[in-house]
């Protein structure tokens, strides 16, 4: 599985934490910013990171702020994306399970690397149910084309 990274400065330092467990998962990581601390736009970042996934350069993506709200706000404007921002292992189960999130956002202050860690482990390995979860999903896919 391809997953595409992003972070702003305030998520970089986890952002390169993320990017090292992935790797010795298994998974292949498309780094797409930023590279360093200082400031930057994390619009920049998140709009990277959802168009990679919205045009199949990548499966999944992963963002990372100072909330994580910013980089979910700014992800869902690309057609096609359904970020969602966990915090725990449980939404991050929840958001794969029944909104078939393809990206996932959370924050660097709200996060031990430890945390971060068991809520991406957990969110790449789990599966959409489908079933009426996919009859509300296409909703707001349809919602798109409007």
């Amino acid at each position: 599985m391809k997953v595409a990274v992003g972070a702003d400065h305030k998520g970089f330092v986890l952002k390169e934490y993320i990017k090292r467990i992935l790797k010795e998962q298994g998974y292949e990581v498309i780094d797409k910013g930023t590279y360093s601390e200082e400031s930057v736009d994390y619009p920049d970042f998140a709009f990277k990171v959802a168009e990679s996934v919205s045009k199949g350069e990548s499966d999944r993506g992963i963002l990372i702020c100072y909330t994580g709200i910013g980089m979910e706000i700014a992800a869902n404007k690309i057609k096609g994306i359904r970020a969602a921002l966990a915090f725990i292992p449980e939404l991050a189960k929840l958001t794969r399970n029944h909104n078939d999130s393809n990206i996932l956002t959370f924050g660097s202050y709200y996060m031990s690397p430890y945390m971060a860690q068991e809520v991406v482990l957990t969110w790449l390995k789990e599966k959409f149910e489908a079933g009426r979860h996919k009859r509300r999903v296409d909703k707001i896919s349809n919602r798109e084309n409007l």
